[in-house]
């Protein structure tokens, strides 16, 4: 049974009924999407300033894992503070060949203690987002985040951990091959793109990754903190998926 459509709206603080404007002209993407390709392995599986993403030498053989050496090292990985008060790394989860890939910034505690991102009430409203665009976690979209570990606090993760938890990222990318990505927030954005931006300004248009379209929205815990934002969401979801028909029709 599908779920409807209006309650889900309505989950989503949109009420019963709406109407989405015009959209704006995007900013085509650069050619050359990566096709999506098979891998056997299986995963269960935010930077306010940016630095240069160099791969820290320990982190060298990346290139080569595939899923169970990536979650291997994950969870054994030492290379920053945030390891010290963690109970357990965060890989990702959901579909290994995964059309969509969502990216977020950072477990939080209630990821920490069960090793998925986005649980919780942010995790609820993500997937009444997915919903709404006829998306289900673990069926063709992949979670991940920009750090693996939970920052103290929930903070939003310094440019240092976020430089050396990119390449493990960037790793997953590699191997679901998605057709498009999402950056939820501005810290997973700016870890994407390597760049500062602001959601104001980034949203609504299409940026690159690698050749692969990368869009920019907010992230769910933001918007349950920011309630006139949900109708910008609304329009960014649909954004995505005339995208994402784009990609499949391309």
């Amino acid at each position: 049974m599908k779920p409807d459509r209006d309650l889900i709206l309505r989950e989503m603080g949109l009420g019963p009924v709406w109407r989405l404007r015009a959209p704006a002209a995007a900013a085509p993407a650069e050619q050359g999407v990566s096709a999506k390709t098979a891998d056997s392995g299986q995963a269960q599986a935010t930077a306010p300033a940016v630095v240069p993403a160099a791969v820290p030498s320990a982190l060298a053989p990346l290139a080569a894992m595939a899923w169970n050496e990536l979650a291997a090292t994950v969870a054994a990985c030492r290379q920053c503070r945030l390891c010290e008060a963690r109970k357990q790394a965060v890989l990702g989860v959901g579909d290994c060949n995964a059309d969509w890939l969502f990216v977020g910034e950072g477990p939080g505690a209630e990821e920490d203690v069960r090793g998925e991102p986005f649980v919780g009430q942010a995790g609820k409203l993500l997937d009444n987002m997915l919903a709404a665009i006829g998306l289900k976690r673990g069926e063709d979209v992949y979670i991940a985040n920009a750090v693996k570990c939970r920052p103290p606090e929930n903070r939003t993760p310094m440019p240092e951990e976020t430089a050396t938890c990119r390449p493990y990222l960037e790793r997953q990318i590699e191997l679901v091959r998605p057709k498009l990505i999402v950056a939820l927030g501005r810290p997973a954005a700016q870890t994407l793109l390597q760049t500062e931006i602001k959601i104001a300004t980034a949203r609504g248009r299409l940026h690159d990754y690698g050749g692969i379209p990368l869009i920019v929205t907010y992230h769910p815990a933001y918007l349950l903190r920011t309630l006139t934002d949900k109708a910008k969401a609304w329009e960014d979801l649909c954004f995505m998926k005339r995208t994402m028909r784009q990609c499949d029709n391309g």
